[in-house]
């Protein structure tokens, strides 16, 4: 292993390889289409190639084909042992050096207490998907959650599908409106517990820094606003939506906080942004 090291601090040194590999690490345990890395990256096809290929040789990422399509998703063991042996042969034994002062839960509780939790669903237009998400844990979780949701690249309205769905299913929608993730930002925003981000685009942008560090995780699914065809057919891909939502917030509130450790509940949010099965809307 220890041989690598050099190889792969100098394949990160270079700065669009690095860009790839953070991408990658915000998407885990995703494995993203070699497609969606170029558009993402704003890489042409044959320069992704050779970055990929780089990072695939010191063993930092790993390859899939689905169908016909290359799918890429970083090796956590590798990243994790290079940043281990960093530590460890710098801090010879010194914690007050390099051992991370980050709060081992959110909020800086060593387990997480039976209180109020703070969530935030990030999307790109926060029109339909993220807006989803926060009237659906709004309704379903009583006090024990505040939700909140945001766009990278909000749109001035709401999607009237994804309204419509939601009167329907008896939510209030008085009090939504598309927001800036920037509101969440500032000084006087609230600390969050919990960050996801529910569609690939916002996940594969630029993380922003948050304070208190939430425990955070990806949970992406199709943009119901892209689907074409009759009204009828965008409604139902809506209502799937919903669906698909609302069973992952099922399963999200049904975690036992008070009893898990981070690692625990890193995994567990994880394991529910895997889930691609659709929901009932009802």
């Amino acid at each position: 292993m220890e041989t690598l090291i050099p190889s792969r601090l100098s394949t990160l040194g270079h700065p669009q390889r690095l860009a790839l590999f953070r991408l990658l690490m915000r998407r885990y345990p995703d494995r993203v289409p070699a497609t969606e890395l170029a558009q993402a990256l704003g890489l042409k096809p044959n320069t992704l190639s050779t970055y990929v290929n780089a990072l695939k040789q010191v063993g930092l990422i790993s390859q899939e084909r689905v169908g016909t399509s290359l799918r890429y998703g970083i090796n956590l063991d590798a990243a994790r042992e290079t940043i281990a042996y960093l530590l460890h042969d710098c801090c010879r034994g010194r914690p007050d050096i390099c051992v991370s002062n980050a709060n081992p839960t959110p909020n800086g509780d060593s387990s997480m207490t039976d209180r109020k939790y703070n969530v935030l669903f990030i999307c790109t237009g926060n029109s339909a998907r993220s807006i989803f998400a926060e009237s659906i844990l709004r309704d379903i979780s009583g006090d024990r959650f505040v939700a909140h949701s945001a766009g990278t690249k909000p749109r001035s309205d709401l999607n009237p599908f994804a309204i419509d769905v939601l009167k329907q299913k008896g939510h209030d929608v008085s009090v939504l409106r598309a927001k800036n993730i920037s509101e969440f930002q500032a000084s006087n925003a609230p600390c969050f517990d919990f960050v996801f981000t529910v569609c690939d685009q916002a996940a594969n942008e630029e993380c922003p820094s948050w304070q208190g560090q939430p425990v955070s995780a990806h949970w992406g699914l199709p943009d119901p606003v892209k689907v074409e065809g009759s009204d009828a057919e965008k409604s139902l891909a809506f209502h799937q939506t919903y669906g698909a939502l609302r069973n992952r917030m099922i399963g999200f509130t049904a975690l036992p906080l008070a009893s898990l450790d981070r690692m625990s509940l890193q995994k567990a949010v994880d394991e529910i942004g895997q889930s691609k099965e659709e929901g009932p809307s009802t």
